[in-house]
Order: C-alpha cells, then sequence, then structure tokens
C-alpha cells in the first residue's frame, strides 16, 4: 500500500507509490483505483486524463470550474518538477480561501488529490516538465474561472523565478471577486 499524508487542508492528499527499483531501472503502480479510494475514503470516478508540457517559469492557473462541473483531480509529474497549489474555494469549508502546495516531480513520484471545489495551479521549476492529470468531470470552458495567481488576499509564496502567463491566465479575476460573484449564487 502507498504512503499517503494530508496537507494543511486535509482533503489533500499527497500519494507516494510504491517504488520498485534496481540496476534495470524502476516500476510502481501510478493509479490503483481500489487503493486509491481507500486512501480518499470514498469512491472516485475519473472520466478524463490530461498531459501538459511546459518550460521553466511557466505558471498554469489558478483555474476552477464552477458547479456542477467541478473537478477532482489527482495530478503528478512524469518529467521534470512543478511547485504545485490548490486553493480551496468550498463556500462552506472553515479552510475556504485558505492554500496548501506541495512540490511534485519526477523524482520524488509524489501525486496529489485534489478534491472538487478547490482552485489549481502549478509553476514549473525544471527545464521542462510533463505534468498528467486525471480529472472527475469533462473540462467545460464555459464554467471556468481563473483566479488571480498572485492575488494578495491569498498571499501565496510562489517561488522566486521569472513567470511566464498565458494571456487567460494574466487576467484572471482576483479572489474577492471570485468571493463576491459566490455569495451572489448562493
Amino acid at each position: 500500500m502507498p504512503k499517503s499524508y494530508k496537507l494543511s487542508i486535509p482533503d489533500l492528499v499527497v500519494i507516494e507509490p510504491d517504488l520498485f527499483e534496481d540496476n534495470r531501472g524502476f516500476f510502481y503502480e501510478s493509479y490503483n483505483k481500489n487503493t486509491f479510494d481507500d486512501i480518499v475514503g470514498k469512491k472516485i470516478d475519473f472520466v478524463q486524463d490530461n498531459h501538459s508540457k511546459s518550460t521553466k517559469g511557466i505558471l498554469r492557473g489558478l483555474h476552477y470550474q464552477k458547479y456542477p462541473y467541478e473537478q477532482g483531480k489527482l495530478v503528478r509529474v512524469i518529467s521534470g518538477e512543478v511547485f504545485d497549489v490548490a486553493v480551496d474555494l468550498r463556500p462552506k469549508s472553515q479552510s475556504f480561501g485558505n492554500f496548501a502546495f506541495e512540490y511534485l516531480s519526477s523524482e520524488n513520484k509524489k501525486q496529489l488529490w485534489i478534491p472538487e471545489g478547490f482552485a489549481h495551479g502549478f509553476l514549473v521549476m525544471s527545464k521542462e516538465v510533463d505534468f498528467v492529470y486525471k480529472t472527475t468531470k469533462f473540462y467545460n470552458p464555459q464554467s471556468e474561472i481563473t483566479i488571480n495567481w498572485n492575488d494578495p488576499d491569498l498571499n501565496i509564496p510562489w517561488p522566486k523565478i521569472e513567470i511566464s502567463l498565458s494571456k487567460k491566465d494574466f487576467n484572471g479575476i482576483s479572489f474577492s471577486n471570485f468571493s463576491s460573484e459566490l455569495k451572489n449564487d448562493l
């Protein structure tokens, strides 16, 4: 059974697979539904796998899909390293507006479970990265919101490297605007 631990927001779980390594290379089980469901404490069904390739300094996020299209994500790195962040946007959560982060890399082979209701983003720390993740809902561009990665209300301690953003990520909304919209939707 892989090792796992919870981050400062307990619903965020880091999974460290059992690694079998010798002079030929390594083997590990990157996903097993029964084991994963046991670790997170409920049955999870994934519907989509995604793979992105990025270069050093690329920041993707903070992305979120509104109800009823909220995505749970199981994320990992197969080449390189990222600084990975999840922000709790669940309106009734005691940790609403808080974040947690973890370094994920091809060397440490850690995976991060991010349940529905969290914004997600990552910053590429290595020359290149191959980032893969499973989602519990299909991508729905009409429900997607991008929150400013450097929002002062969130105060995420991003590593100090030169950052490059897409137009969508550069034009994200503030956390306070998101919170106001959320209150109006309730």
